[in-house]
């Protein structure tokens, strides 16, 4: 069967950043719930099998933009690392820039750990996520060198991500319970900073 001729909506060679660039507009407006590719056809508009000869299927799409917000982290975090000379700075800094690129980039973010949604074997996909995870690893591994040599890193890192994740999913309710229970709460930068600390004499040798 001959495809129907993609002409319309996109620049020549760039249809599949289109494509993602109208896939992030409908998760914006709609939400993953609402999320089609016929949807994310209609808005680049292509026609409806375009999506699929890029990406194959919505999981396929979808899988692209997880890469790319995972290689934003990467990059916001390592510039941030690289910014600090101080361990404990250090991992303050890439907290903050791991909640900043989350809040900048919803669309992108809301992806990244839906393995419902992805293709988790994605070799791509797991590419980015070992080379993220590595960037707060070796912030980690800083801190173990300087305070607690026999710390497992690997779980420490986990640790850290997870509460990293964790403000950005649940600052604002923070906020809310803070102000109902009047015991009041940092600004974001503030409170990861109080996070890292506490983190920090956590993972101190005993």
């Amino acid at each position: 069967m001959t495809q129907a001729p993609l002409t319309r909506g996109y620049h020549h060679g760039d249809l599949p950043n289109a494509l993602k660039r109208a896939a992030l507009d409908v998760i914006d407006e709609k939400g993953l719930g609402g999320f089609s590719l016929r949807e994310v056809a209609r808005r680049a508009g292509v026609s409806h099998a375009a999506p699929a000869h890029h990406f194959g299927d919505a999981a396929g799409l979808l899988t692209s933009l997880a890469v790319d917000a995972l290689g934003r982290m990467r990059t916001a975090m390592a510039e941030a690392a690289e910014a600090e000379p101080d361990p404990v700075d250090r991992l303050a800094a890439v907290g903050r820039a791991y909640v900043r690129v989350s809040r900048e980039h919803p669309g992108h973010c809301q992806v990244v750990f839906r393995t419902d949604l992805v293709d988790t074997e994605n070799p791509d996909l797991v590419a980015a996520g070992l080379a993220t995870f590595e960037v707060v690893r070796g912030v980690v591994a800083d801190l173990a060198e300087e305070m607690n040599p026999a710390l497992d890193i690997d779980t420490a890192t986990r640790l850290c991500w997870s509460t990293m994740q964790g403000v950005v999913e649940i600052e604002q309710k923070m906020r809310l319970h803070a102000r109902h229970s009047g015991t009041g709460l940092s600004d974001t930068d503030g409170t990861i900073t109080d996070f890292t600390r506490m983190l920090v004499e956590g993972l101190r040798a005993r």
